[in-house]
């Protein structure tokens, strides 16, 4: 089956105002491109703006939350994984030792994220962006349910200025990714408005004619 590798650039979000800084554009992994190409995968990659969340990643390329793939690098007990959930959603560390446990021959007590130079040490990869195919670094992938939902949603690719675009179901396929439920609403704190009980006497103002 041909794979469909279209390089498409989305309209960007506008900027903030403020002092322009110059940044670096990162490559696309040449590995990854050949992980793709050889999967034989239907997907496409997108080619943005440097991003580093989420939220920005979102902007940038137009999509909702949902449609964007968050991708966690998790350390459970003495084992490594890559967990992928809608950036909507936080993850629930209690809920993924449970899903991680029930996929597994042994049960996980400690579930935490580990420091960056752990993470990279435990790849073998250089420092920059999370990326969301951890098969290709022979390191299990844990899906949540919530993303299926999409459909389709835009996987980080190890670069800040490229994402890969493909279907939900082929990412589970090519990543034999462990499947549950294991992500939380994100829930926004309202500020208490706290209300003067001492009371104001207003002053009336007036003008004088000349």
């Amino acid at each position: 089956m041909p794979v469909k590798k279209t390089i498409k650039k989305p309209s960007y979000a506008k900027a903030s105002v403020g002092k322009k800084t110059k940044k670096t554009k990162t490559k696309l992994p040449a590995k990854l491109v050949k992980y793709l190409e050889d999967a034989g995968i239907d997907h496409e990659v997108l080619e943005h703006r440097t991003v580093y969340t989420a939220l920005d990643a979102a902007a940038t390329m137009k999509k909702k939350m949902n449609e964007i793939a968050k991708a966690l690098y998790v350390k459970a007990d003495k084992d490594y994984f890559v967990v992928i959930l809608p950036a909507d959603q936080n993850l629930d560390f209690s809920k993924l030792a449970k899903c991680l446990s029930a996929s597994s021959d042994k049960p996980y007590k400690v579930i935490k994220i580990p420091g960056e130079k752990i993470m990279l040490n435990a790849l073998k990869i250089k420092k920059g962006a999370v990326s969301a195919f951890g098969n290709m670094h022979k390191l299990p992938v844990a899906v949540d349910k919530g993303l299926i939902k999409a459909k389709k949603a835009a996987f980080g690719s190890g670069s800040f200025n490229h994402s890969v675009e493909m279907a939900v179901k082929d990412f589970i396929k090519l990543e034999k990714a462990i499947v549950g439920s294991f992500g939380k609403k994100k829930v926004v704190k309202k500020q208490k408005v706290v209300k003067s009980k001492r009371k104001v006497k207003a002053k009336k103002i007036v003008t004088k004619k000349k």
